[in-house]
């Protein structure tokens, strides 16, 4: 990521603690990255664009930080994604105004999906036909992220290793139950 993205990442998120998210100006934003108005809008295209990013890669980082990139489709690899997941959810950065929040949660829960998907596809790709591997990684990703959410805003009570280790076993055993009575 170049220094000035960074930049603007970081004015974003200062502004999202002091003002709603509609009130956000790119002026407000150039002036807090220190960059004039050509540098944002070489990057982006308007402050919602901005935001998509911003959630994309952070995702993408929470993924990358927890599976090193290494792509499997076992309970160790699953769980690995339900934590990756559960660390994107406590950043610091995503407790902001509700304003934000608001705005921002349907988007998070479209990009995690999206990202998990992309994932689970490439390590299923191994395990069965082109079919059910466009069948399973959506529902896959969607349990994923239900586990991780539950467990983010306080509705399951057990620490996140023991959450994610069970919803490993729930996707992978349901996964392999699936295929063999397909079979």
């Amino acid at each position: 990521m170049t220094s000035t993205k960074q930049s603007l990442i970081q004015a974003f998120v200062n502004l999202v603690n002091e003002k709603d998210f509609e009130k956000i100006t790119i002026a407000d934003l150039t002036k807090g990255a220190h960059v004039n108005r050509a540098t944002f809008y070489a990057h982006f295209n308007d402050k919602y664009e901005l935001l998509d990013y911003i959630v994309r890669e952070y995702i993408s980082t929470a993924i990358i930080n927890r599976t090193k990139g290494e792509v499997t489709f076992d309970q160790q690899g699953i769980a690995k994604l339900v934590l990756a997941l559960c660390d994107f959810y406590q950043q610091p950065s995503m407790n902001c105004r509700s304003s934000y929040i608001a705005l921002v949660v349907p988007q998070l829960t479209d990009k995690a999906i999206i990202e998990l998907r992309a994932y689970l596809l490439k390590g299923l790709e191994s395990l069965c036909s082109a079919e059910e591997v466009a069948f399973y990684a959506p529902i896959f990703a969607q349990v994923i992220h239900e586990s991780a959410l539950q467990w983010a805003t306080g509705k399951v009570t057990l620490d996140k290793e023991k959450m994610a280790e069970r919803t490993a076993v729930l996707v992978v055993n349901g996964f392999h139950s699936s295929v063999s009575s397909l079979s």
